[in-house]
């Protein structure tokens, strides 16, 4: 991580991901139509299996923040596109750009028949790996259900600590995690590692 600059714009590469972010002009035809066949065909890859189409995901809750502050798409959103396939398997995000004590929050989603691959873990590291280099970022949260057992369990293992519960509107009961971008960055390092 030596040397190393936060690159609002870096496409984040991980071992077997490409993290693509989601433009504001792709915003605005997902607020359309998320299934419109010219989305991504400029990007090199595919979404065969839907991903956010059936599901819009967190997409209600970005689209409204991107059309008012273009600049949040470097953090709301990511397409975790699988290299050897190029096939759109998830994405991730921040809930929004970190607040003034510098805490960001993220959320993600892999499809179904990419799970239990260790690529949830592998999408986390992307994000924190490229945020933690961004010298405003203090805090790294992770909410998750308690009864979403695989989420709790990647969480545990990361070894963030359990601060509290909060309710979601949505989505009720939440566990909250977290971990300071110090102690992410020296137990995980910064940077990433294709």
């Amino acid at each position: 991580m030596e040397n190393q600059t936060f690159d609002q714009d870096l496409l984040i590469r991980t071992h077997n991901l490409d993290l693509h972010t989601v433009r504001p002009s792709d915003y605005e035809l997902l607020a359309v139509n998320r299934a419109d066949p010219t989305l991504w065909i400029d990007r090199g890859f595919t979404n065969p299996l839907g991903h956010l189409v059936a599901d819009p995901g967190p997409l209600p809750h970005r689209i409204p923040r991107i059309l008012a502050d273009p600049s949040l798409a470097k953090y709301l959103l990511r397409l975790a596109v699988y290299r050897p396939e190029q096939v759109i398997i998830g994405s991730a995000g921040f809930h929004m750009a970190p607040n003034p004590e510098g805490m960001i929050e993220i959320g993600l989603g892999i499809e179904p028949a990419y799970r239990g691959r260790g690529f949830a873990q592998e999408l986390l590291h992307g994000m924190w790996g490229w945020v933690v280099q961004d010298p405003q970022i203090k805090t790294l949260r992770y909410t998750v259900s308690p009864t979403n057992l695989p989420s709790q369990a990647i969480i545990a293992k990361l070894g963030f600590t359990f601060v509290g519960q909060q309710i979601d509107e949505e989505d009720g009961p939440e566990d909250i995690f977290e971990m300071s971008a110090d102690d992410y960055r020296v137990k995980f390092g910064g940077a990433n590692q294709p």
